[in-house]
């Protein structure tokens, strides 16, 4: 389905709430509150429109109680529009790109997409969280260090100091990514053993930290990169997927973002694992991807001030 700016849901915030009523209650309105789906609408000019009343717990609430969208005052459908918006960027969507597209300041666009990688970020609402692979599968573990090009850098913004990133990509399926703190036998362990299923085959490239941890798993395959290898020798070995992936994330914050600093990291990583396991080779369009971003926003949620204290500490 291609992408329609004159869609209602982008350009008239009850159309937007319905949207968000559809993807969120698909069955009827929960209390965030109580879990009851026991509710009446609120009526009549006394009441705005979207407002509910639980029976159980006589709470009131409408679709944005609970998610990260609760207690904003930028319209709903400017919501959805920057949800596809980020949905549908490979490679990322800056905050003045945003800003400018949706009319809104900097500061409102910066702290929006901030909020929408929160819904993007694992959790039980978008199957982020489970172990990959598996037996009969193959799991790819690769690290590299990410940050923005000097040359951007300037006084008031300097460019932070490259961060490590361990990614495990199940071949033809699922990645998850962890900002960690060195790249050390113990931290990426338990990365791998937390994320990725020891009964998988597990491929990566020649650092002495996998010789040990590839033990754990029911097998372990290296590609000798400093030698040249791309594939081992067996012909089957490889860490070219995670590698394609890692390609992605340093495209965007070298193109995209510029700078990122390392309170935000994973929030940016997790943007990119997020529309990585939305692909479309796993059956995810924009707008499926998009949704499942609404989706992953109920039961979270993130204050200026939470962020901004991360930013600071």
């Amino acid at each position: 389905m291609a992408f329609d700016i004159t869609n209602p849901i982008y350009n008239d915030a009850d159309k937007a709430r319905i949207h968000l009523e559809q993807q969120l209650w698909p069955e009827g309105p929960v209390c965030p509150h109580c879990a009851s789906q026991h509710a009446t609408a609120l009526e009549g000019k006394a009441h705005r429109k979207g407002l509910y009343q639980c029976n159980s717990c006589r709470e009131q609430f409408s679709v944005m109680v609970g998610t990260v969208f609760e207690r904003s005052k930028i319209g709903l459908h400017k919501w959805v529009l920057a949800t596809h918006l980020m949905a549908a960027s490979k490679k990322g969507m800056s905050a003045k790109q945003i800003e400018r597209m949706l009319g809104v300041t900097y500061k409102t666009a910066w702290f929006m997409m901030h909020r929408i990688r929160e819904a993007m970020s694992p959790s039980d609402n978008n199957e982020g969280t489970d172990p990959i692979g598996g037996a009969g599968k193959v799991v790819e573990a690769d690290e590299t260090f990410v940050g923005g090009k000097a040359k951007n850098a300037h006084k008031s913004k300097p460019i932070p100091t490259k961060q490590p990133v361990v990614a495990l990509v199940e071949r033809g399926g699922k990645a998850r990514a962890k900002h960690v703190a060195d790249v050390t036998a113990k931290t990426v362990r338990e990365v791998l053993v937390t994320h990725a299923s020891r009964k998988s085959e597990l491929n990566t490239d020649d650092a002495l930290i996998y010789y040990w941890l590839g033990k754990e798993f029911a097998k372990h395959q290296s590609v000798n990169h400093s030698a040249g290898e791309y594939v081992g020798k067996d012909g089957a070995a490889t860490t070219n997927t995670a590698e394609s992936f890692f390609a992605l994330i340093k495209r965007g914050m070298m193109g995209t973002f510029h700078s990122v600093s390392e309170a935000h990291l994973q929030r940016y990583v997790d943007e990119f694992v997020f529309r990585w396991n939305h692909r479309i080779a796993l059956g995810c369009d924009d707008h499926t991807r998009a949704n499942a971003i609404v989706k992953g926003a109920a039961g979270k949620r993130l204050t200026y001030r939470r962020t901004n204290e991360a930013a600071n500490a």
